[in-house]
């Protein structure tokens, strides 16, 4: 028998404990001048067991609305100025402590606990996480003219009798996900919140209620802020691009763009296609992005004019931002193959001409990072048939600076640089051009300037190390079409630096270096192969020092039979 009543203690005290343990509720009532209704629904509200607070959430009213709340017994918080609806329920949220949180309107004359019950009961229940109300009224026309048609297209899921119910409750958990409007779009705004994040949400039926039928004036300002909340939540949530026929033309207009590049592309570097199949591909995108290019513009400007233009545009480059920028780079693309373009004599060529990336180590042992190229011919300015201006990038292509000599034909030529605002221009005389094979306007790929110069003999000025003041001197090389693998030298007199370079020997070659017009070093590349080369010349030691560094170079030294490939002169 004392086991009996033991295990009868314990189950009552679990059924307390139980009970206990239930979430806690708060009632928040937003109120704007409803001194005659907002004591009795305090009251009504209070009624209910489980309710632990009631909060009156006054909005700048200029009426006893705070006394007669305060008078039923509820805690009241107010704003000095009337700032809307939604800023009340933000309010009132913030400052309550339930676990579940009902939000009821102020001016309803005939409401009753066992309505309220019907809004929260769900919720404590763990039936839904959101309740709404649905009851009958005279007054829906903001819901039925304007809400239920822009939900029914932007979302199409929701079917609730009355989105704009005014009343609903729900777990703090789901409220802290959902934004809250300022205004009377905060109804509206919690359900398409809701919608999204997955929040789960039901619609209760709580009955006739009775309230006072708002003015004119406040049934557009209602209608206003409620359209702007949806419009605000389609474009937010995307539905606005996935409705909208304007998208969809859009969307159209950017694959024909992306099929006339396709086709552009295969026709170029594609060669196992056929070209009538690129071209296949090309009309038709040209078709498709005329087409709906057309449309767009047709669409387009009657929204503009029956609008603002500028907020127009840009509710519409931030509904359609990452289209238009692929529409963009697409137009980019192929406004880069057409200017390849030429016409000539009723003929139409098109060669595509692209920068060159170049990856290099320098001579400090640094990587070197550089986009050159291409480059215009035109012609030498007047007064200058002697120089040759050259792009800064082109020089360090054929491996030459400023100041260099070029021998063209017989001829010597200046290397100078190019005139500002001409970086891609090379300004040759018209002897040069006619040796060269190049002319006035062709554009050339820094790919392809090595085999413009190819076996171009350059008399490259040596920047001394250190005795600038007591010598001067060339490196003389012909440019070759292709980088080979070169030898690394250092020239060195009594021990001191005074040039050093990268270049290719050929094999079958004897190489020398001359001072003052005398020749003092001869050697072959059978020499560099065994090591280091010394020499003497008026009392001073000299060396040549080759290491191999795997660097590549267009310099092809020239051999004794020709000239002397470094050529030292004392100042």
């Amino acid at each position: 028998m004392y086991y009996l009543v033991m295990i009868l203690v314990f189950l009552l005290a679990s059924v307390k404990s139980t009970k206990n343990s239930k979430k806690s509720v708060s009632i928040v009532i937003p109120a704007f001048n409803e001194e005659a209704t907002v004591a009795k629904v305090v009251g009504v509200a209070s009624k209910l067991s489980y309710v632990d607070e009631v909060i009156v959430v006054d909005d700048g009213s200029s009426d006893r609305t705070v006394e007669e709340a305060e008078s039923a017994g509820a805690t009241v918080i107010s704003h000095i100025t009337n700032e809307g609806k939604g800023s009340a329920i933000k309010t009132g949220f913030k400052n309550s402590h339930g676990d579940i949180i009902a939000f009821i309107d102020a001016d309803i004359s005939n409401f009753t606990s066992s309505k309220i019950d019907k809004i929260i009961r769900p919720i404590l229940e763990d039936k839904t996480d959101i309740t709404k109300t649905k009851f009958a009224r005279e007054s829906g026309r903001v819901t039925e003219l304007t809400a239920k048609p822009l939900l029914r297209f932007f979302f199409p899921e929701l079917s609730y009798e009355q989105p704009l119910s005014g009343q609903f409750a729900g777990k703090r958990s789901a409220l802290n996900k959902i934004r809250f409007e300022k205004d009377y779009g905060v109804d509206v705004g919690i359900v398409l919140d809701s919608d999204v994040h997955g929040i789960k949400i039901l619609e209760v039926d709580i009955g006739d209620i009775s309230h006072d039928m708002s003015p004119l004036t406040d049934l557009n300002k209602m209608a206003n802020e409620v359209v702007r909340t949806i419009i605000d939540r389609a474009v937010e949530y995307g539905r606005v691009t996935m409705m909208d026929k304007l998208g969809n033309y859009i969307r159209m207009a950017v694959m024909g763009l992306s099929l006339i590049i396709l086709g552009i592309f295969m026709i170029f570097f594609v060669p196992f296609i056929p070209v009538i199949i690129s071209v296949f591909v090309a009309f038709v995108g040209i078709v498709l992005t005329i087409f709906y290019i057309v449309k767009i513009i047709r669409r387009s400007i009657p929204i503009l004019k029956k609008s603002n233009t500028k907020s127009s545009l840009k509710s519409f480059v931030k509904m359609h931002f990452p289209l238009i920028v692929s529409g963009l780079i697409l137009i980019l693309m192929l406004s880069t193959f057409l200017s390849a373009a030429t016409f000539n004599d009723g003929r139409v060529s098109v060669e595509l001409t692209s920068r060159n990336f170049v990856y290099a180590p320098s001579d400090n042992n640094h990587q070197t990072i550089s986009v050159r190229g291409p480059y215009t011919i035109d012609s030498a300015i007047e007064n200058e048939t002697s120089i040759l201006r050259i792009p800064q990038d082109a020089l360090s292509t054929l491996e030459i600076s400023v100041n260099d000599t070029m021998i063209i034909d017989g001829k010597y030529y200046h290397v100078n640089s190019t005139r500002d605002g001409e970086g891609d221009t090379f300004r040759l005389p018209s002897k040069v051009k006619r040796e060269l094979d190049v002319y006035d306007g062709e554009v050339i790929p820094n790919s392809r300037i090595s085999e413009v110069f190819q076996n171009i003999i350059v008399k490259h000025n040596i920047q001394f190390n250190n005795l600038s003041d007591k010598m001067e001197g060339f490196v003389e090389f012909s440019i070759s079409p292709k980088s080979k693998n070169g030898t690394f030298f250092n020239l060195t007199l009594d021990n001191e630096s005074i040039l050093s370079s990268v270049g290719n020997f050929k094999n079958d070659s004897s190489y020398s270096i001359s001072y003052d017009d005398n020749i003092i070093c001869n050697f072959t590349n059978k020499d560099i192969e065994n090591g280091n080369i010394t020499f003497t010349y008026k009392g001073q030691d000299g060396m040549i020092e080759f290491k191999n560094r795997n660097n590549t170079s267009i310099r092809n030294y020239v051999s004794s039979d020709k000239d002397s490939f470094v050529q030292l002169k004392s100042l």
